[in-house]
């Protein structure tokens, strides 16, 4: 049996947030999970560039893309194909035929008549349309697929969000009637699947009453409305209010989801997602597998897969008969989906190769064309050989783990530049601050290149930090790299002519402020020796003032000479010190949300939402009951469902008592 499944994924990733897909996050299991031998997705929400290997390489898959030609992240239809069960002799995008293959310039209707799938929509139908037939399929909105016994449609139909696209949307639906009705008028069987956003009727969606009630609708209104007409007429046994359109006299589309069950009520593929509205299956039936009417024999099963999460979406499937009368005579399904020969009486006679694949694959794209698998970067290619190698071998590394590593890079050793470490000694005791940056492979830097003076961290005002030279050494040892540098800053005193250098040792040495000597050199004073306890031995020498340490852990050791105005330094810094427990209480305070009310009926924390509806209340937020929407779509009192609890934000304050909820409409 053959199994195609269409499912509405609200971006292609979207899926592996949630179980089963989380676990593996691959999609080849996710198409085990599903069990379908051809997926249809919509909605993938993803640009040409933004493909990747693990979406367009899936083994045993192959796969055709419709992307949007402008807008990002929008729309988005791909067909994935087992090349174990089927294989398509023809593959399109778009539903007018006026895009071109890959690497070609002239259109799908245009091409060649062998390979063309025919049935374009002509002149005056495509005149009929108040969106020119470019603009209709600029949004990677269809995907085409032909196989020896149907053709294959995979669409995305736009939704009726407001009235600026009320035009594209009628647009594309006729043309897509057009092109369906022309097929099938060649005599080609059609199946037609995707996310159409078109409830039949008041069976398949819960909002139908209330939609009535908003617009004003009688039921024949209702089942009237441009879009939902125009489908009803497309399938056998719609409703049709009056006499049927010109040009659409005869139904050609079967609905299979709902011939197996004709009856079924609350049989949704899509619910709302901003008012939780799944758990009480508050939803509408917008998402088809539709089939030509001379196939409906053709089909053992199909139904909803409302358990699979995912998407505000869920999977919708039907599963095609092993054996299937063709005019009288019994053929097995896997020698109609597969080019001429390649299977006889449900038997593979040859295996599915590169020849088989069209212009349209997705493995066939540039950026995915004869892409390398990452095993044969270790197994193709030989290993180095060790006279090719100048450079001396990896300190720790076998001779054979180097050769590996240098087939990794995919460079040899003398290719990869060495960078040349400066050699000078340090002049007057004073340490470099060097950033050595790694050569990019396969370029030359230049010497000034390899190293980076970077200046030392902002000292205090009255402090400037010295430029250390530019031919210091960098890190001899991995002992160095544990070790701060030594940095020599500058500082101005109050005279001019004096001109004091401290030298500030960072390390696991004694810090100046707390017990260690700061040494003091000026142009009139001799070298000092200097104990433990911060006092010379010759006290004719003025020592520093003690260091003071800021609130925030820092300590001042230079703050005496750098500003001869500040007296009493340690006395004013004792009067700065900030309780850090008290500033963390104050900043948790600030950040906190408000406690949330409890809703009336269930006295369960409530939700917070925005008002986007335009009006005076646009852009308010209100809090109401955080429980899903019940199956009548109203709020109920005393039960499992939503209450009517509302308050708005402005009006709510946790410190007073909860008062009476109100029931404003937003």
């Amino acid at each position: 049996m053959v199994r195609i499944t269409t499912w509405n994924v609200n971006g292609i990733r979207n899926p592996f947030g949630y179980q089963p897909w989380r676990d593996k996050r691959t999609f080849a299991a996710m198409f085990d999970i599903l069990e379908a031998d051809i997926i249809v997705l919509q909605e993938t929400k993803i640009q040409r560039k933004d493909l990747v290997d693990d979406m367009v390489l899936v083994p045993g898959w192959d796969c055709y893309w419709s992307l949007p030609k402008h807008k990002k992240g929008y729309a988005g239809v791909v067909i994935y194909t087992r090349q174990s069960v089927c294989a398509p002799i023809r593959a399109e995008e778009g539903i007018t035929g006026t895009l071109c293959p890959p690497g070609s310039t002239t259109s799908f209707s245009d091409g060649p008549q062998d390979q063309q799938i025919g049935g374009y929509p002509s002149h005056a139908q495509l005149e009929a349309s108040l969106v020119d037939a470019t603009t209709l399929d600029s949004e990677g909105r269809c995907v085409i697929l032909e196989f020896p016994a149907f053709v294959l449609f995979g669409v995305y139909s736009p939704a009726n969000r407001d009235e600026t696209r009320d035009d594209f949307r009628l647009g594309f639906l006729d043309v897509l009637d057009a092109r369906i009705r022309n097929l099938v008028t060649m005599g080609k069987r059609v199946i037609l699947t995707g996310d159409l956003n078109i409830s039949r009727e008041e069976l398949d969606t819960a909002n139908a009453e209330a939609a009535m009630r908003k617009n004003g609708y009688t039921a024949e209104e209702y089942m009237s409305t441009p879009a939902r007409r125009m489908f009803n007429q497309l399938l056998d046994g719609g409703k049709v209010v009056g006499e049927r359109d010109q040009g659409r006299e005869k139904p050609i589309l079967w609905d299979i989801c709902r011939g197996f069950h004709p009856t079924r009520k609350g049989m949704f593929t899509c619910w709302e997602q901003k008012v939780n509205a799944r758990p009480g299956n508050y939803g509408a039936r917008i998402d088809y597998v539709l089939s030509s009417l001379d196939m409906k024999a053709w089909f053992s099963d199909s139904n909803i897969q409302e358990g699979l999460m995912g998407s505000d979406h869920c999977p919708v499937y039907a599963v095609i008969k092993d054996q299937i009368d063709i005019n009288g005579e019994m053929m097995h399904t896997l020698d109609l989906i597969n080019p001429q020969g390649m299977f006889m009486h449900g038997v593979r006679q040859r295996e599915y190769s590169t020849k088989d694949m069209l212009p349209m694959s997705g493995k066939l794209i540039p950026e995915f064309d004869g892409r390398r698998n990452i095993k044969d970067m270790f197994t193709r290619k030989p290993p180095l050989a060790k006279s090719q190698s100048t450079a001396a071998p990896l300190a720790g590394v076998e001779e054979g783990e180097e050769a590996k590593i240098d087939e990794i890079v995919g460079l040899s050793r003398d290719q990869i530049p060495q960078a040349d470490l400066p050699t000078a000694p340090l002049a007057n005791g004073q340490t470099t601050v060097t950033e050595t940056i790694p050569p990019v492979a396969g370029k030359k830097r230049s010497s000034a290149a390899t190293s980076t003076n970077r200046p030392l961290k902002r000292s205090r005002s009255g402090v400037s930090v010295q430029a250390a030279p530019a031919n210091s050494k960098g890190q001899q040892s991995l002992k160095g790299f544990f070790t701060k540098p030594t940095a020599t800053v500058e500082v101005n005193s109050a005279s001019p002519s004096a001109t004091q250098e401290i030298e500030v040792q960072s390390g696991a040495g004694p810090q100046p402020g707390l017990g260690a000597a700061i040494p003091i050199h000026s142009n009139d004073t001799e070298s000092l020796t200097y104990q433990d306890d911060r006092k010379p031995i010759d006290s004719t020498t003025p020592t520093s003032p003690p260091a003071t340490q800021d609130p925030d852990g820092s300590t001042d050791t230079l703050s005496a000479q750098t500003s001869p105005s500040k007296k009493g330094v340690g006395m004013e810094d004792s009067d700065k010190v900030h309780d850090p427990i008290q500033s963390k209480e104050c900043w948790s305070k600030l950040f906190t949300k408000p406690a949330a009310p409890r809703c009336e009926s269930h006295d369960e924390p409530c939700k917070t939402m925005l008002t986007k509806k335009s009006g005076m209340n646009c852009g308010r937020s209100f809090w109401m009951c955080a429980r899903p929407l019940g199956p009548s779509g109203a709020k109920e009192k005393n039960t499992q469902w939503r209450c009517p609890t509302f308050i708005w934000c402005s009006d709510w304050n946790p410190n007073l008592p909860t008062t009476t909820t109100t029931t404003t409409t937003t």
